[in-house]
């Protein structure tokens, strides 16, 4: 596995983790995952802090851009 993490914005979706990296909650505890993951972007995810699609059936929409 790469030693690097990337994140991606998804257009008018989750953040997109892969890599190595770690989720932690606000105390410390880590949540067991590993790969990639989803996070949620739009705050309507009934399974925070992962995306569960919520984000296509309330009509979610950013798509933002890095400045080149």
């Amino acid at each position: 596995m790469s030693d690097e993490c990337t994140i991606q914005v998804r257009d008018d979706g989750p953040y997109k983790v892969t890599g190595t990296f770690r989720l932690e909650d606000m105390e410390g505890n880590e949540y067991a995952v590993e790969g990639k993951i989803a996070l949620c972007r739009c705050g309507f995810s009934e399974t925070k802090p992962f995306c569960d699609g919520r984000h296509k059936a309330e009509g979610f929409e950013s798509s933002p851009r890095a400045d080149a």
